[in-house]
């Protein structure tokens, strides 16, 4: 008789998220005791976004500067500085050249990749890291508000195929998340808006207190104070955290996804607009859907839903686009197609996060296509201005 063999085994994963400014001066240790919280010596790949070298002042050379003044760790090449944007993570021969890059630098799971930009360089260069050798260690430096407090947070990659947004990815735990202040004073006024969006996301489904926070100080972040912006990016950061570790589902082997609230249209919204829309923007108008829709069943209150879209209207969010109502030949709304790309992308069926109340959500596993469209003419006749 053949005896059956059952394998079991845990791993216990940890990284820190680190938030600093000026990480390149060269009294700053911060990455170079990361790295060698891992390795003894280190051959480093890094990888810039182009937006980010070509607005911050002698990036690359501080960079260079850093890594010759430090023992132990080297670069196995001059830095490669290469598009950011939804862009990069539509283009098959980047990815293919990211793998060439570091196959000609010798990089290898005793080397680490390092990736400094917004959350689309973060994807693909998280993703190569991850396929690579079957995973060399990355550490993720995001620049922009989005990224740093949340697309650089978690453990996800993807990168677009056939007009589907991150369809094709893998799950790669960084040695670390390096959060650099200083990067956010690059942005310009809608970048540093759009990543204001995911930290509603995050006060709407998990903390009323926060979302109340960003009420409160509306004035100090369309000035872009640094208290505020830096208190919003540490309290979304650490919000976002605690529920991946302590939701119980990093690698989302189930099909609960509250921290993609708002996602489902919003995914299909950029795409529509050919990723004109920033993904903050489509966020926000994602998240003013759902809580519409959620006012039209019967979860949510009427002065809720006011209360977001005022919010969002104060904070700069234009709320409605004509690809709302990108019609197929046949008289159907695209949009509402990122409902069974959603559910194709998670697996099983389909698992949405509606709210209650802010901070308090359900799950539901259907929406009505025809209340949904009550709602975006709801939202495209509203006057968030009165």
């Amino acid at each position: 008789m053949t005896e059956n063999i059952a394998l079991s085994f845990t791993l216990n994963l940890s990284y820190p998220i680190l938030f600093t400014d000026h990480l390149f001066e060269l009294d700053n240790l911060l990455l170079s005791r990361q790295i060698l919280s891992r390795f003894k010596q280190a051959n480093c790949l890094v990888y810039i976004d182009e937006n980010v070298a070509s607005n911050t002042v002698d990036l690359t050379r501080n960079i260079v500067r850093y890594f010759e003044n430090k023992v132990f760790i080297n670069l196995s090449s001059s830095p490669y500085v290469i598009k950011g944007g939804e862009a990069c993570k539509n283009d098959p021969a980047l990815l293919q050249q990211l793998y060439m890059d570091i196959l000609d630098a010798g990089i290898d799971r005793h080397s680490c990749i390092i990736a400094i930009g917004g959350g689309a360089l973060l994807d693909l260069v998280g993703y190569a890291a991850a396929t690579m050798h079957r995973g060399v260690p990355l550490i993720r430096i995001p620049t922009t508000v989005l990224a740093q407090n949340d697309a650089g947070i978690g453990v996800k990659t993807g990168i677009n195929f056939q007009g589907r947004k991150n369809s094709i990815g893998a799950f790669c735990t960084p040695l670390a998340v390096l959060c650099d202040f200083q990067f956010l004073n690059t942005l310009s006024e809608r970048d540093k808006r759009a990543g204001t969006a995911e930290a509603i996301k995050v006060a709407l489904i998990k903390n009323v207190d926060f979302f109340n926070w960003i009420e409160a100080h509306i004035d100090e972040l369309n000035r872009f104070e640094a208290g505020a912006v830096k208190y919003l990016v540490r309290t979304c950061a650490k919000l976002h955290a605690d529920k991946i570790a302590k939701g119980g589902d990093p690698y989302e082997r189930g099909n609960s996804r509250p921290l993609d609230y708002g996602h489902w249209s919003a995914h299909k919204l950029e795409m529509l607009s050919n990723y004109q829309i920033k993904h903050g923007e489509a966020v926000a108008i994602g998240m003013l859907i759902d809580a519409c829709y959620a006012v039209e069943m019967g979860f949510l209150l009427e002065s809720d839903y006011q209360r977001i879209g005022q919010l969002l209207y104060k904070l700069g969010f234009t709320l409605y686009h004509p690809e709302l109502h990108t019609l197929t030949a046949s008289g159907e709304n695209i949009l509402f197609h990122g409902l069974s790309e959603f559910r194709e992308h998670i697996g099983g069926e389909l698992n949405l996060t509606l709210l209650t109340a802010i901070g308090v959500t359900i799950e539901v596993n259907e929406m009505n296509t025809d209340v949904l469209a009550t709602c975006l003419e709801k939202i495209r006749n509203a006057d968030w201005s009165k």
